[in-house]
């Protein structure tokens, strides 16, 4: 009886880590999570959190925040790091 309950608790275990896989690691969760981000930087800057602030709290440029307070898609990590 055991045996049969560890592995059916395997196999909940193993969907659940499917599960967190697809939700966490996945591309689209990944730009879903920075839709937020960026919806949340709009909102702070809407209610007079200035430009240079909002970098400086996410360690990232003016310019990139300028681009997404514009509505507009930040560069691609790979094409900021060529450009260094």
């Amino acid at each position: 009886m055991r045996r049969r309950l560890n592995d059916a608790m395997g196999w909940v275990l193993l969907r659940l880590a499917v599960v967190l896989h697809r939700t966490v690691a996945g591309r689209t969760a990944a730009e879903r999570l920075q839709g937020r981000r960026n919806a949340a930087l709009r909102a702070a800057h809407h209610r007079g959190v200035s430009v240079p602030e909002l970098a400086a709290g996410l360690g990232l440029t003016e310019g990139w925040v300028r681009q997404v307070l514009n509505g507009r898609k930040p560069p691609e990590t790979a094409a900021v790091e060529d450009a260094a």
